[in-house]
């Protein structure tokens, strides 16, 4: 198989899982966290400083890559891994949600989009087909379905229809599909709504795909809703297939995805609020860049092990992000993923040691309260 995922241990009180995931190049344990390569990059980093902070599956966005610098360049380039030099696996979203996100400037219909350009306003045009397309092109281990992201809020009816559609979407991907080692994964939608969720959720499992994501979730809505409907999710999903929660990397969202049978996640966020001079720490976030740091030659987390903690000083980083210096958000920006992967790393130890419960319990009570 092109994909195989195997569960090695299940928590016995909750929905928290270790497991297994072989692709085309390489295998990687989850729970796992994916920093995001935008562009084919991630911002500041180099692929051997990703490894080095724990990052072993990345994530690649279709509709960036497609306008630019193109997924023919790309796969002339002899496809993603090639072009940016990352020789582990890398999944590509589907170009759907950055698509919906434009607004005024694209026009949905049973066909795909139509969207202007957010670089030079030109006007283009996404199917299913289309995004299976530049997917098999770019040659990520891991592609997504087209579907639709309906915002919040939104009404039952609209979340009724953009389900619907992604179903048929998704459909026309899986038929489109042809690149034999590529595994195409589901997207489960319908909003805040419970009983959408359940269908979407039944609707794609009939589809029988390697492994099925959960969209449309962190886009707005409080954070316990968000935990209600995987809850509800969830549970409709089939046990040895890959679970994904898309679009989310908050560590107290993490921890909760988790206990609630999440093995994969990405987000922007580590590496977005690094280039703010905002830090992750198990006391929650320091924003650096504050005056109260100029004088203190403290490392941004005592705890931490990474490049940016063992060298340099909370003082040091202030003054080059202050200073418009590169170098202050790219140690921010290191020490963040790398605290993250350390998170993922302490989350699948306490399910080994089948704690998760209560290592969730003090992480938050850390976390949050700090």
């Amino acid at each position: 198989m092109v994909l195989n995922y195997s569960v090695i241990q299940q928590d016995k009180s909750c929905g928290a899982r270790l497991g297994l995931l072989h692709t085309t190049h390489g295998t990687v344990e989850t729970p796992i966290f994916m920093p995001v390569g935008t562009q084919a990059a991630v911002k500041t980093m180099t692929p051997e400083e990703v490894k080095e902070v724990g990052g072993r599956l990345i994530l690649g966005n279709t509709y960036h890559l497609y306008l630019r610098p193109g997924q023919e360049l790309i796969r002339e380039a002899g496809g993603l891994h090639r072009f940016m030099n990352w020789d582990g696996p890398i999944l590509t979203d589907s170009g759907g949600f950055q698509v919906f996100s434009l607004g005024p400037l694209r026009k949905i219909s049973e066909e795909g989009v139509t969207f202007r350009s957010h670089i030079d306003g030109s006007e283009h045009f996404f199917s299913p087909e289309k995004a299976v397309e530049v997917q098999e092109a770019l040659g990520s281990d891991i592609a997504m379905v087209f579907d639709e992201c309906a915002p919040y809020p939104c009404t039952h009816e609209y979340a009724l229809e953009a389900l619907k559609r992604t179903t048929r979407w998704a459909r026309r991907c899986a038929d489109a599909h042809r690149r034999e080692d590529q595994a195409l994964f589901g997207i489960v939608q319908g909003g805040v709504f419970a009983d959408l969720r359940r269908q979407s959720a039944l609707d794609l499992v009939g589809l029988d795909l390697p492994g099925y994501a959960i969209g449309g979730l962190s886009v707005g809505e409080p954070k316990a809703v968000m935990y209600e409907m995987l809850d509800v999710t969830v549970g409709f999903l089939p046990p040895e297939k890959p679970r994904y929660l898309m679009g989310v990397g908050s560590p107290d969202c993490l921890v909760e995805g988790v206990v609630r049978g999440i093995d994969m996640f990405d987000c922007v966020l580590p590496t977005r609020i690094a280039r703010n001079g905002t830090v992750l720490t198990h006391h929650g976030k320091l924003v650096v860049r504050n005056a109260e740091y100029a004088r203190d030659f403290d490392p941004l987390d005592p705890t931490c092990d990474c490049y940016a903690c063992r060298n340099y000083s909370r003082a040091y980083i202030r003054h080059l992000i202050k200073a418009g210096e590169v170098l202050g958000i790219r140690l921010t920006t290191i020490h963040n993923l790398r605290f993250i992967q350390r998170l993922m790393q302490e989350i699948r130890d306490a399910i080994r040691q089948g704690n998760i419960l209560e290592y969730r319990d003090n992480f938050l009570k850390n976390y949050l309260q700090a």
